[in-house]
């Protein structure tokens, strides 16, 4: 798996300062839904998490690293979200997933607090997730990992670049569906699978 190093200043090593830096995480998904990147700030994180300014900056040096944190968790929940999916069998061939992992997409930004403005970080920063990688760059290696892991296929430098073009060409087509369409316009969506499964089928093969 890909090393991504934590933005939190130190690990909670209570459950009780887990489930606060939880807390921290589910205000700045709300603030975020409410008023964006820009109306973030820790001191509104502390209010609405009902902890001290204190306890941010105890775990968190500032909101960037709040939204960095957020940005793995949606990463993680995604990650989880697809594997499952691909471990429950009914594709023939590893580019039959892209319907199903658009549609898990889709329905995160649809239901969960945060990721319609957060998603993977590109609002905050474009190397959100990693410092050394873009956002997508992460999220096309996540993928990968899976797919290998999953269908037993090889890993080739064909592979990991066809699932970066694949993920680049997909972030600008949902974000189209998006903005015409605050649930995702579905005659987008259906175009944003149709490309990227004639992508990845015509370029890669499994043979």
């Amino acid at each position: 798996m890909t090393d991504i190093r934590t933005p939190l200043r130190r690990r909670p090593a209570q459950r009780r300062s887990a489930e606060r830096v939880q807390r921290m995480l589910d205000a700045c998904a709300e603030i975020l839904d409410e008023d964006g990147y820009d109306g973030l700030t820790t001191t509104r994180i502390a209010q609405r998490a009902e902890v001290a300014i204190g306890s941010v900056y105890q775990f968190f040096p500032d909101k960037r690293a709040v939204a960095q944190a957020l940005a793995l968790r949606n990463l993680e929940q995604f990650e989880q979200r697809v594997s499952e999916r691909l471990t429950g069998g009914g594709f023939d061939d590893w580019s039959d997933t892209v319907g199903a992992i658009i549609a898990i997409f889709v329905e995160m930004h649809r239901s969960v607090p945060g990721f319609r403005v957060l998603r993977f970080g590109d609002v905050a920063d474009v190397r959100l997730l990693d410092e050394g990688a873009e956002n997508n760059s992460v999220v096309a290696e996540r993928l990968r990992e899976l797919i290998v892991d999953t269908f037993g296929i090889a890993e080739t430098p064909g592979l990991a670049r066809a699932l970066a073009i694949a993920v680049e060409a997909a972030d600008a087509v949902l974000k189209l569906a998006f903005r015409r369409d605050p649930a995702g316009d579905p005659e987008i969506l259906a175009e944003a699978e149709r490309l990227i499964h004639g992508y990845l089928a015509d370029h890669i093969s499994t043979d």
